[in-house]
């Protein structure tokens, strides 16, 4: 690539995907692979890419990882990519011919996929995020989960048109698993600093639902509008009801 760009990725037992996710990436002289305890075969695929590094520390937060991955990084020029996502050749070659500035974050367009599918409801699509950064401008914000780049009032958001493809959920187990785990990451950040009660997880969990399948438009998809409305009407109740429980201890 004739910029120098350090891509950064979080793992944990990624194997279903890194493969691919890596494959993409080939045209970047540095990769930085930050491993946070995988007990399949992560580590061993992504040590086969010649321009990957692979570095292991115990989970601190989603926010704080994804910095500490940037840390290790020896350019300036971030791109964070998840471990479940995969770089198209159209992005790749717009971000080639960036003329990148300190002052400017940038944002790439994500189309996630459950079981394969393209979904265009629910608030998956059209689903854009900011990803492309300088670390010596900018950073991610230290959450547990639901982290995000830092965009200050001086720092401007430039709109790229390409996209990667993200495979987040292969079944409903995995939406299950990460309703669980990002539940409890809520819960854990969030204690005694936000109000929760079962009425509030009821009726948050009730307009979840109503926004999603009927607003936006999960009902014309099925099977898979109906199952992520619900997914993620689950995820806030059993997020507010762990804050709850949490606020009481």
């Amino acid at each position: 690539m004739a910029l120098k760009i350090s891509v950064t990725i979080l793992t944990k037992n990624s194997e279903a995907h890194i493969h691919w996710t890596l494959h993409a990436l080939q045209d970047f002289d540095e990769v930085i692979v930050l491993d946070n305890g995988s007990t399949d075969g992560t580590i061993e695929v992504a040590s086969g890419f010649p321009n990957v590094k692979v570095f292991e520390n115990r989970f601190i937060g989603f926010g704080p990882l994804k910095n500490l991955a940037a840390s290790f990084a020896r350019h300036e020029w971030i791109l964070s990519i998840d471990s479940d996502e995969i770089v198209t050749e159209g992005l790749l070659d717009e971000i080639t011919r960036l003329n990148l500035k300190n002052d400017v974050v940038y944002s790439l367009q994500r189309q996630n996929h459950y079981g394969g599918i393209l979904i265009k409801c629910c608030g998956w699509y059209p689903d854009r995020i900011i990803r492309l950064y300088n670390k010596h401008t900018t950073s991610y914000k230290n959450c547990l989960v639901h982290e995000s780049i830092i965009v200050r009032d001086n720092i401007d958001v430039h709109d790229l048109e390409g996209y990667v493809k993200h495979y987040p959920f292969a079944d409903i187990s995995d939406l299950i698993d990460k309703m669980q785990q990002y539940s409890t990451l809520f819960a854990e950040e969030h204690r005694k600093k936000k109000y929760a009660s079962p009425l509030t997880a009821v009726s948050r969990a009730v307009f979840s639902f109503m926004k999603d399948y009927f607003w936006r438009r999960g009902f014309l998809s099925g099977y898979e509008g109906l199952v992520i409305s619900v997914s993620n009407a689950n995820g806030v109740f059993y997020k507010y009801m762990k804050l709850y429980e949490n606020n009481r201890r």
